[in-house]
């Protein structure tokens, strides 16, 4: 790949970094649809108990309803996937799954508790997993994008 390309990619991903992350701070601190309320008038909530949620959702998927139950669970992994796409694209450091893996679960760890502290949302062990598990995923989504890139492009040349 020519190296103005992967300049032009590389500026490109930040922007669409920047974005993704203005979209997460929104959905996960200031939307209503979600939950989000005055912090004045919250408790402080958290469950520090794994799998606890998962399997409340997952139980009584039937009775909170099948968009909730997969908003949250599923919704926790799927916001984390762009964080570990991006960071192995912005930095060539993060082109290790472990690093980009416990830097998904460093920003979820700052996310959950920043909810905490301004009683917005719930801090959750089980979105840390979630999370952590979706930045993963996002890494795999690199990985594999990374060689059928490379995988074509040595067909072509």
């Amino acid at each position: 790949m020519k190296n103005e390309t992967r300049k032009r990619i590389r500026r490109i991903s930040w922007i669409l970094f920047v974005l993704y992350l203005l979209l997460l701070i929104y959905c996960l601190f200031l939307s209503e649809g979600f939950g989000r309320r005055n912090f004045f008038e919250l408790q402080y909530r958290y469950n520090l108990v794994p799998f606890r949620e998962i399997r409340r959702f997952w139980v009584h998927r039937a009775k909170v309803g099948n968009m909730i139950a997969f908003v949250n669970l599923a919704g926790n992994v799927i916001a984390f996937l762009p964080y570990g796409c991006f960071l192995p694209i912005l930095n060539r450091r993060f082109r290790n799954v472990w690093l980009t893996t416990l830097m998904g679960l460093g920003l979820s760890l700052c996310v959950e508790i920043t909810q905490l502290i301004c009683k917005v949302g719930c801090f959750d062990v089980d979105d840390l997993m979630l999370n952590t598990l979706g930045a993963a995923l996002g890494y795999a989504v690199f990985w594999i994008c990374n060689r059928l890139r490379r995988w074509i492009y040595e067909k072509t040349v």
